[in-house]
């Protein structure tokens, strides 16, 4: 089985719910990582505003967010290999990323971040 990393943008938390306004493909999202967990996979995610020290150690993302700054968040990764960022991919793309098979990252579904309410507040969480 794969192990995929997740590299969040700064938020309150990774679930969606938190703030004024959740935000519901945040919520998505983190059930189709659960999802992939229950298919044997490893995931880890890491949120740039409590964890800043694994985007740093992480020589990839470090290049990815001095070249496109953060609009390159989310970054997911597949063993250690970027196979998406910029936004957040459907369950269908995140199995098949997980499976090694190429998606059109294209066609990914955009689902930026929260931005205004969920856990992109600026507190209550």
């Amino acid at each position: 089985m794969s192990s995929i990393t997740v590299f969040d943008p700064a938020m309150c938390c990774s679930s969606g719910v938190c703030g004024s306004k959740p935000d519901q493909k945040l919520s998505v999202f983190s059930a189709d990582l659960n999802y992939l967990e229950s298919l044997g996979h490893r995931v880890t995610r890491y949120n740039l505003a409590q964890e800043a020290a694994a985007f740093a150690a992480n020589l990839t993302v470090k290049a990815m967010l001095e070249a496109h700054q953060t609009e390159a968040l989310p970054i997911i990764m597949r063993d250690g290999e970027v196979v998406s960022y910029g936004t957040y991919p459907t369950r269908e793309q995140l199995v098949a990323m997980a499976a090694g098979e190429p998606i059109a990252t294209a066609e990914a579904e955009s689902a930026t971040t929260a931005s205004g309410g969920g856990c992109g507040c600026s507190g209550g969480c």
